[in-house]
């Protein structure tokens, strides 16, 4: 499970920019945040299966996910991780790509995915789910928008509370920069959960309080399983992308920040 919150298109100094939270496993091995793929894609990477859940390129185009809660998945369902790679890779628009992605989604467990090409101004999402609903291509609409494990924008506790505390550290600072270190504080590492007559009611009340924060931490028997890597990624006006990843390495928290300037960005 992954939450994101992010503005596109409705600031001054921010074409784009996006936080999210990764939630996995601790004992999955992943690579934190680094050029892969001849240098032309940059993001954290699943070592597992190879995709990502966040990542852009040179280019200036853009791909996150996350996963749709849902008690019954697919063992042998492709590999979510790699519908962003995919993108990246390719020349198609987003809107292109996404409906490439609606012949072939029924070979997924439930995804929520977000392709976006900064230079073009075009953002599209694309959801499997519900199961049995045709699926749409979405024009995602200039301003703040949060996707948790559900339709962008649902109205579940942990992303009306990211959303809420996102535009209000937005309007504190106005036209100005906003600090990352700021941003990742008071937003991504709330742990206040839902009360339990709020929940979605998909799978045991447990396990679904336990994801209810945006900052998950919780003890399974297959492991500690929860937030293990926080991402902020931001376009300025002038093409200058910073991706900031802080990220458990041995349960030991580690920063990385990498910085480049699209290629072309008029």
């Amino acid at each position: 499970m992954c939450i994101a919150v992010f503005v596109w298109q409705d600031h001054p100094l921010y074409p784009f920019l996006l936080l999210q939270n990764r939630d996995e496993y601790h004992n999955r091995p992943t690579k934190a945040v680094a050029w892969w793929e001849g240098g032309e894609i940059l993001g954290g990477r699943d070592e597992v299966a190879g995709g990502t859940w966040l990542a852009c390129s040179r280019e200036g185009r853009v791909a996150f996910l996350t996963n749709v809660l849902e008690l019954h998945i697919l063992p042998e369902a492709k590999s979510r991780g790699d519908l962003p790679v995919r993108f990246l890779k390719s020349t198609k628009t987003p809107k292109e790509f996404a409906e490439e992605v609606v012949k072939e989604a029924h070979q997924y467990n439930g995804f929520n995915l977000i392709l976006a090409d900064i230079t073009s101004k075009t953002m599209v999402y694309v959801s499997n789910r519900p199961k049995g609903e045709p699926i749409i291509i979405q024009e995602v609409s200039p301003g703040i928008h949060v996707l948790s494990n559900a339709k962008l924008d649902s109205p579940w506790h942990k992303a009306q509370r990211l959303g809420l505390n996102f535009k209000e550290l937005i309007g504190k600072h106005g036209k100005g920069d906003i600090p990352v270190k700021e941003m990742i504080e008071k937003l991504m590492r709330d742990t206040v959960k839902a009360d339990k007559s709020k929940l979605p009611r998909i799978c045991s009340l447990d396990w679904e309080f336990n994801l209810s924060s945006v900052f998950v931490q919780v003890d399974t028997p297959l492991g500690r399983y929860g937030t293990r890597s926080t991402a902020v990624l931001s376009v300025r006006a002038s093409g200058e992308v910073s991706f900031y990843e802080m990220y458990l390495e041995k349960e030991m928290w580690k920063e990385r920040t990498v910085k480049y300037q699209i290629e072309n960005p008029n």
